[in-house]
C-alpha cells in the first residue's frame, strides 16, 4: 500500500506549511490526485485520517480532487482522455502520444 508512504509525506509537509503560517489547525485539505498515480481514494482517507491523528490535522477533511488521464497526439494533434491505460490516439491510432494530465499528486490547498 503505497497510499501509507504518500500520507507520511503529505502530513509532513502540512505540518511544516502550518508551522510555518503558525496555524493551530488545519481544518481542510485538498490534494490533487492524477489516474495514473493510481492512488486508492479509500486507503488515502484512512491512512490520512491514521496518521493526523494526534497532530493539528486531526478531524481535517480530505478531499481529492481526481485528475483523469489527457494526452494529444503528435500525429494529428487531437487531445483525447486516455482510457482502459491504452495509451494510442483514439481517432488515428498513433502512439505518438504526449501526456498532457493524469500524473499530479500534490497538495493544491489547506484551510486552517
Amino acid at each position: 500500500m503505497h497510499e501509507a508512504a504518500l500520507t507520511q509525506s503529505l502530513i509532513k509537509v502540512l505540518l511544516t506549511q502550518a508551522d510555518r503560517v503558525k496555524a493551530n489547525s488545519i481544518s481542510r485539505v485538498t490534494v490533487k490526485v492524477g489516474q495514473l498515480k493510481a492512488v486508492e481514494p479509500q486507503s488515502l482517507s484512512f491512512c490520512f485520517e491514521m496518521f493526523a491523528k494526534d497532530t493539528l490535522i486531526e478531524g481535517a477533511q480530505l478531499v481529492i480532487d481526481h485528475v483523469p488521464a489527457r494526452a494529444t497526439c503528435h500525429g494529428c494533434r487531437r487531445s483525447f482522455d486516455i482510457s482502459r491505460f491504452c495509451f494510442r490516439c483514439d481517432a488515428c491510432q498513433s502512439r505518438n502520444i504526449e501526456l498532457i494530465q493524469g500524473e499530479e499528486l500534490f497538495i493544491e490547498s489547506f484551510e486552517t
